[in-house]
């Protein structure tokens, strides 16, 4: 089977690639710009990781959707929201705000669709592998398996080359991505989950918590060191 990944340089894609290629090839990794703070280091640590894997590596620029968004991801000016380890698993309370808050207009989507059209000139069948899970899910609705199956009932009418949207970590939590990263003998030296574009991931945005907390849970404090500010 081909593919093309979604490759933003961060966990879950990575270790999504990784379990992917376990029994499949892959041709592509796509890494879009849409003007997030975060830009330059995920495209730098996603080619880092296309390298890795011997993939071609391609960054498609997205400034309309800089344009149509205030969310706290991309504009300059506002703050990203501020949360503790506690506080990952309320989806009701402060987790839900965090969401909110670096919500971007139909982000995965508007990937999904693009990615569709590099993989309908493809081999076939063809997949589009992105790194879905399932913890964030309860927050970013775009991360589910129901959101995927929706995704793939519209493919069916809109490619001709039967294209399917895989995630080979839609199932698991941020615990058991990590664990599937270390028996896979992912490049964790390579990644970028932090939402800032800072020299290091700054260790306390929600997507660095949540980063810092599996790899806690799975006995990887000096790594967690390693790869955090603070």
């Amino acid at each position: 089977m081909a593919g093309v990944v979604l490759l933003s340089g961060g966990l879950d894609s990575t270790v999504a690639l990784a379990l992917f290629l376990e029994n499949n090839s892959l041709e592509l990794a796509l890494t879009f710009d849409y003007g997030q703070k975060a830009s330059e280091q995920e495209i730098k640590a996603a080619g880092r990781i296309a390298k890795h894997y011997g993939l071609w590596h391609e960054v498609v620029e997205l400034p309309f959707l800089q344009e149509q968004t205030l969310s706290a991801l991309v504009n300059q000016e506002a703050e990203l929201p501020a949360l503790t380890i506690g506080e990952l698993d309320d989806a009701q309370g402060k987790a839900g705000l965090s969401a909110q808050s670096v919500w971007v207009p139909n982000r995965n989507g508007l990937f999904l669709n693009v990615a569709a059209v590099y993989a309908e000139n493809l081999a076939q069948p063809a997949y589009v592998v992105a790194g879905f899970n399932r913890e964030e899910a309860a927050t970013f609705s775009d991360n589910s398996s129901e959101f995927m199956t929706a995704v793939n009932q519209s493919l069916h009418y809109s490619t001709r080359q039967n294209i399917t949207v895989v995630s080979p970590t839609v199932g698991l939590n941020k615990d058991e991505i990590v664990r599937e990263g270390l028996r896979l003998k992912v490049p964790f030296d390579c990644l970028w989950s932090c939402y800032t574009g800072q020299e290091q991931a700054c260790g306390v945005c929600e997507s660095c918590l949540r980063l810092k907390r599996a790899l806690l849970h799975n006995n990887q404090a000096e790594l967690a060191k390693s790869m955090f500010r603070n």
